[in-house]
């Protein structure tokens, strides 16, 4: 069966997977049902920002050797683009719902929708441009900008980190198997996108 049929099948089902997770992860205490959707907009966030990662590590592979490299990196730029853009709407609807409203300014949001606009831009550029080696050098030198950015992010109304500092071992299980779930995903996904005519967009 070639890649694409296979992707058919087994995308969806993880998908399938991802959803049946968030639905049966448990309540808390004080955010009650509202925690699966935090749980699903952690693991949405990880996941993208270690496909950024990824791509970025690929792309300083593709400087020393193109061969190969240089796809996968493109691939997994677009794939982490792809748990971003829709991460970002994701975070809106946990605000609206945990906070009672949208803080704009909120740097753990205005951060990651900076970037995001970047990216896009970003890609779409590179992907006019088509040229893999500044491709692999772009997303290497965004990846790392990306998770320094956000390490030096400070805390507003956002919790610092509240699946390791919960005490739940269900709460953990749950964001473990949602992360895991939304990174198989994800490397279907990149999976497809290099195997399009050998390389992504």
């Amino acid at each position: 069966m070639k890649r694409a049929g296979v992707l058919a099948v087994s995308l969806p089902l993880t998908l399938a997977l991802i959803g049946l997770t968030a639905a049966l992860a448990p309540a808390e205490r004080t955010l009650g049902g509202n925690l699966r959707l935090v749980l699903l907009h952690g693991a949405w966030v990880w996941s993208g920002k270690l496909f950024f990662a990824a791509a970025g590590l690929c792309g300083l592979a593709a400087l020393i050797r193109p061969t190969g490299w240089a796809d996968w990196s493109r691939a997994l730029g677009w794939c982490a683009l792809f748990f971003w853009l829709t991460y970002l709407p994701l975070s809106l609807l946990v605000q609206r719902q945990n906070w009672g409203g949208i803080f704009w300014d909120e740097p753990r949001w205005r951060i990651p929708f900076t970037f995001g606009v970047v990216a896009v831009l970003l890609q779409g550029g590179l992907a006019m441009l088509d040229r893999p080696r500044w491709t692999a050098l772009a997303n290497a030198v965004f990846g790392g900008a990306l998770w320094l950015a956000l390490g030096r992010a400070e805390n507003i109304l956002h919790p610092d980190s509240p699946v390791a500092g919960s005490a739940s071992a269900a709460i953990q299980l749950s964001f473990g198997l949602l992360l895991g779930l939304a990174l198989l995903a994800g490397a279907q996904i990149a999976w497809l996108l290099r195997g399009a005519t050998g390389k992504a967009p």
